[in-house]
Formats: structure tokens, C-alpha cells, sequence
């Protein structure tokens, strides 16, 4: 039985002391398809309906899309087939 509870410990520790390693990205996106000045805002509700993605701004001016989110949670794919959906297709810039 203390040759259980020991395993038991031991499995905690490990679990405890994997180290986390999702990370918070940052990506922009090429988004050349906006025309007005409403179209940042179905891109920018289309990105944050992205599970994983904590913040997207989008300009207008500079027809572009920069995304913060959690790599662990989402990826880049993701977020230019949101844009895509909504009816902008995406690039990653550089």
C-alpha cells in the first residue's frame, strides 16, 4: 500500500513540474480583400471567434490583421481560414 501512495506522489510531482509549452504568439496577417471601413469588423469578429485567440487588431488603412493567441489552442491555418470564411482571404506576413 505505501509503495501506492508513493507511485501516487511521485505522478503528481511529475505532472506538476512538466513545464507548459503552449506559447503566446503574435502573427499579422495580409488581409487585401477590405474595402470599407465595416469590413475590419467582420474580420476582427471572425479572429476572435477563434478558440485561442486573446486579441486581434485590424487596420483598414493598412489592410492587415495582427493576432495574438495561444499556439497550444490554435495556429495560423486557423486563423487564415476564419478570414476566409468571413470572406477575406489571409496571408501570413513575413
Amino acid at each position: 500500500m505505501k509503495q501506492v501512495s508513493n507511485f501516487a506522489i511521485l505522478a503528481v510531482l511529475v505532472l506538476v513540474a512538466v513545464p507548459v509549452t503552449a506559447a503566446t504568439k503574435t502573427v499579422t496577417l495580409s488581409v487585401p480583400g477590405m474595402q470599407c471601413q465595416v469590413c475590419p469588423l467582420t474580420v476582427r469578429k471572425a479572429l476572435t471567434r477563434v478558440d485561442g485567440v486573446s486579441k486581434a487588431d485590424v487596420s483598414f488603412e493598412k489592410r492587415e490583421a495582427t493576432v495574438t493567441f495561444d499556439d497550444a489552442k490554435t495556429n495560423t491555418d486557423a486563423l487564415r481560414k476564419a478570414t476566409a470564411d468571413a470572406g477575406f482571404p489571409s496571408t501570413l506576413k513575413p
